[in-house]
């Protein structure tokens, strides 16, 4: 699955480590969720969708 959450936290001026505290996540699973390594749980996913104010669907998607 892939995803826009560096693109959208980048906007933000956001470092990993900024979102990782927003989310309430390690700086490491942030990284993992942006390099595709890592599909975040859906309470999570909701949750980073919440965060940027955008449908699940514009930040997550399949190719």
């Amino acid at each position: 699955m892939r995803n826009i959450v560096k693109d959208l936290r980048t906007e933000k001026e956001w470092s990993q480590a900024t979102l990782a505290d927003e989310l309430e996540v390690s700086r490491q699973t942030v990284n993992a969720i942006e390099t595709g390594r890592y599909d975040p749980s859906l309470p999570l996913a909701f949750t980073i969708a919440k965060l940027f104010k955008k449908p699940i669907e514009q930040i997550f998607f399949v190719d």
